[in-house]
């Protein structure tokens, strides 16, 4: 490790957005990556040094945070956790620790967009720790927002078959609409990275949204027939497709939210175009993602 290269800590660092930030911070070369996990043992991931930390756990952050410049730091609500509280512990940490920059992984307020008819508790519990974040007196502090990811469509989000003996998706989605942002995850590493790199610039309580493509899903379903692959849609009532998954309603009012007011909200425009500005290169298209991931 240099010496003369600031740290920065990554929280989730195995996971999909902290992955892609430890990957591009790495490629780029200009800081001391450090990543965080609860099994640091196990880490197999391309950061140059790995410590143990804990969301829950305020003293191992304090101790992860120590000689930091900056952090990254994103909760995962369907890992069953506190979003509101772990994210208060990481602001805490880093208060103690001293660091100068902290980038915030936060969402939409749904609930307040759109006045409660909405409840989109994974949107919702990251933006309201947003003040938090803000008021805490840090030097730098950056928000990103991360889009539908196209790995979605791999997992829990893949094409399966239907009844009718086709195979794609039923969903409470008008699959005409243009309304849902989607991007690579791993982008999430170019605005992140590109936030810490320009902190005079991006570092003034920013937001950067994360978006590649808004598109419906016939959109979706054009560029996978461009690829060989011809999927179905079928559009059902929130309340049918809720009852089909655990989370079903949630998920069902999140695509309600995306109808009215998209994936990011109102006035998203210019903080997508703030970040593609701040990041460290050009975003992935879905076209290549098909491609590089066939």
């Amino acid at each position: 490790m240099s010496n003369l290269k600031k740290t920065i800590a990554v929280i989730g660092a195995t996971g999909s957005q902290g992955s892609g930030v430890v990957n591009t911070l790495v490629q780029e070369g200009t800081f001391n990556v450090r990543a965080t996990t609860r099994d640091p043992e196990n880490y197999s991931g391309k950061a140059s040094e790995v410590v143990y930390a804990d969301l829950t756990d305020l003293e191992s952050l304090k101790e992860a945070f120590k000689d930091v410049y900056g952090v990254f730091v994103v909760t995962n609500y369907w890992g069953g956790a506190d979003e509101i509280g772990q994210g208060k512990n990481a602001v805490e940490a880093a208060k103690a620790a001293g660091v100068e920059h902290f980038v915030w992984s936060t969402l939409p307020d749904v609930e307040s967009i759109s006045n409660g008819e909405f409840d989109v508790p994974f949107f919702t519990n990251k933006s309201k720790l947003d003040d938090t974040v803000k008021n805490a007196g840090f030097k730098y502090t950056s928000f990103v927002e991360a889009p539908f990811y196209f790995q979605n469509l791999a997992a829990w989000l893949a094409p399966q078959p239907q009844q009718d003996g086709t195979t794609g998706w039923t969903l409470p989605l008008d699959p005409t609409k243009q309304v849902v942002h989607w991007s690579d995850i791993n982008d999430m590493g170019k605005v992140v990275a590109g936030a810490f790199l320009q902190p005079e610039k991006a570092g003034n309580g920013n937001y950067l949204t994360l978006a590649t493509e808004l598109y419906s899903f016939d959109d979706i379903i054009a560029v996978y027939k461009k690829h060989g692959n011809t999927y179905s849609y079928a559009q059902v009532p929130g309340a049918v497709f809720s009852s089909l998954m655990e989370g079903g309603k949630g998920v069902t009012d999140m695509f309600g939210f995306c109808e009215k007011y998209t994936y990011m909200g109102p006035g998203s425009a210019a903080r997508i175009e703030f970040a593609k500005e701040i990041a460290t290169s050009e975003y992935v298209s879905f076209d290549e993602w098909l491609n590089q991931n066939k």
